[in-house]
């Protein structure tokens, strides 16, 4: 999430884990036995039943945050395991920090070398991060003026690497709230109700992929997007057309199609359309407004 101060990225992070699905049985085994193994499970407490949320500071170290020590131990992205991870202001963190996120988040497990010991973990979590669009913040908002420089703004950019941001599936814009929309008595949809609708999309997912011991779209192999994830010809030409105007990776061709069958199925839609496709393919195109180069 990109966005000048105070437009409620930090805010919006902090509410995912209440729109998520209710973690399974097996699932909250394996994130129990993280936190125990970690020695952060708390003692009046048998099983998590909550998917966790961490949120480390941007003054982490590599090995809290992919794990390590003389005894391996797991680091906030396997503690993160079936939950979110926030990064909030992203570039501030330690770039060499950030790149090793790259491995973990392709493959969902991490392993973690030393001389007497090499253990894998497995670190199956939402990536969420929030960033300022410049060092001041206000770069291309209508509220107020940028006072950066061009230079200024491309290193703090640069500090997100290309193919971190590429594994990154959905990236928005979070725009200044309104006084009006603050003071404005209509009712929202509130988050117990988006609840309903993701627990519904999830149950879809579970049915449909139980043969292969997986959970949701996003643990989609390249054969099973194949087959699950199959374009219509309108379909297919709005994708190649979004290739070559966006200049998209085929690692993004993989990962557009799995967030457009979550669209779809939050839509409960049987088959991907195009309006499914075109909302996935709008939230891999922000970068080219920051990451011109």
């Amino acid at each position: 999430m990109t966005g000048s101060p105070g437009s409620g990225k930090t805010m919006l992070a902090r509410r995912m884990p209440s729109i998520l699905p209710d973690l399974t049985f097996n699932e909250a085994l394996e994130v129990t036995k993280i936190h125990s193994v970690a020695g952060v499970l708390p003692k009046d407490v048998p099983i998590l039943t909550s998917r966790p949320y961490r949120a480390p500071h941007h003054t982490v170290s590599t090995s809290s945050l992919v794990g390590g020590g003389r005894i391996p131990k797991p680091g906030e992205i396997s503690l993160a395991h079936f939950g979110v991870l926030f990064l909030d202001e992203l570039p501030e963190f330690n770039k060499s920090t950030l790149e090793v996120l790259r491995g973990p988040l392709e493959d969902r497990t991490v392993t973690i070398s030393r001389v007497n010991a090499s253990l894998s973990y497995p670190c199956n979590f939402m990536f969420v991060a929030s960033m300022n669009p410049c060092p001041c913040g206000y770069y291309g908002s209508k509220e107020k003026e940028c006072t950066c420089t061009p230079l200024a703004i491309s290193r703090y950019m640069g500090k997100i690497s290309g193919p971190l941001l590429d594994r990154i599936d959905i990236q928005i814009e979070v725009t200044q709230v309104k006084y009006q929309k603050l003071e404005s008595d209509e009712k929202i949809e509130t988050s117990s109700q988006i609840k309903q609708r993701v627990d519904k999309a999830r149950k879809l997912q579970q049915e449909r992929y139980k043969e292969y011991g997986i959970y949701s779209n996003a643990e989609l192999t390249p054969k099973l997007i194949e087959k699950y994830c199959k374009l219509d010809n309108e379909g297919k030409k709005i994708l190649q057309n979004a290739f070559e105007k966006l200049g998209l990776s085929a690692r993004a061709h993989g990962r557009i199609l799995k967030v457009a069958r979550t669209i779809a199925d939050l839509d409960e839609s049987k088959n991907i359309k195009s309006k499914h496709l075109a909302e996935a393919i709008l939230y891999r195109s922000l970068d080219r407004k920051y990451w011109k180069n």
